[in-house]
């Protein structure tokens, strides 16, 4: 075999090699990416189930603009074209400070009632690496404050006696690309209230689902149980069980809800406390919320 023979051999030898070594990384940098930590998201569309905040976070940097309708009750009528003459709603703005980290402020139509919120994650559901969650968990506090004239203006009025404050734990998994449940245990406390025996704080588990439907759309639901505790029960006589029941549509950079629910409340404080419409007596009306999201910082 000549010289020349051999090079060209040891140079086609060395080209195999090669090949056959970044084909070897590779697939241990796939191995890697496979046993790396990988966080789960979009268990929900939207940071809000329907009513109350689900497990979902809008991103760091991003600013969503979102509009709460409520038309009136459907058992009105024709009269009232079935509710569509009435209509409440909030106006409000969600900004991301970091992925795990929301900040929020909004006004409702229902009592003229402002609210503000703070929503963070301390754990994300993840698969891999050591220490994977099966669970996502997030916190969230707020406080409302009604903006509308007293009742009384003759009466002793301070300005303690608008407030009200909420704070809730939602622990959420997605099960898979379809399916994601959450449980939110919530707490809220009002400053004033009717009666002299009345509690001032209220409990209520809640419970939110999605269920994929098509690439765009998912079938959500979105219920709160209310825990009737007090030294007079008569307070909660009217209080019913908030319950919506709706579908996402994504279309592009906007999350549109259509829904129907038995409460016009739009925060947490409201929605619990002061939903007094049952189902059963067709006391729901329909809405729709509106999400629309930009990019103000990468």
């Amino acid at each position: 075999m000549t010289t020349q023979k051999i090079k060209v051999l040891f140079f086609i030898c060395a080209i195999s090699l090669s090949k056959s070594l970044f084909a070897q990384d590779d697939l241990l940098s796939g191995m890697e990416d496979k046993n790396a930590k990988q966080y789960v998201t979009n268990a929900f569309k939207s940071s809000r189930v329907i009513n109350g905040q689900s497990m979902e976070f809008i991103g760091k940097g991003v600013l969503d603009t979102r509009i709460l309708h409520r038309f009136g009750y459907v058992n009105t009528g024709f009269e009232n074209l079935f509710g569509l003459d009435q209509a409440s709603m909030r106006f409000g703005f969600d900004y991301g400070v970091t992925k795990d980290l929301t900040v929020g402020i909004g006004r409702s139509t229902f009592d003229k009632e402002w609210d503000g919120f703070i929503k963070y994650r301390p754990i994300q559901q993840s698969v891999g690496g050591k220490h994977p969650s099966p669970v996502s968990v997030v916190l969230v506090t707020g406080m409302t404050c009604i903006s509308k004239k007293w009742d009384d203006p003759n009466r002793t009025n301070y300005f303690s006696s608008r407030l009200g404050y909420y704070n809730e734990v939602i622990v959420g998994r997605k099960f898979n690309e379809n399916l994601s449940l959450q449980i939110a245990p919530t707490h809220v406390h009002i400053n004033l209230v009717e009666g002299k025996d009345y509690t001032n704080d209220f409990f209520a588990i809640g419970l939110g689902g999605r269920y994929k439907l098509s690439k765009r759309t998912a079938f959500v639901v979105d219920y709160h149980y209310l825990i009737k505790s007090g030294k007079d029960m008569s307070q909660f006589e009217n209080m019913k069980n908030p319950l919506a029941i709706g579908f996402d549509i994504e279309t592009g950079g906007h999350v549109f809800q259509l829904h129907f629910s038995n409460s016009n409340g739009m925060n947490e404080k409201a929605f619990i406390t002061n939903t007094t419409r049952t189902w059963g007596k067709g006391e729901v009306s329909f809405g729709f919320n509106l999400s629309r999201v930009f990019t103000v910082k990468k």
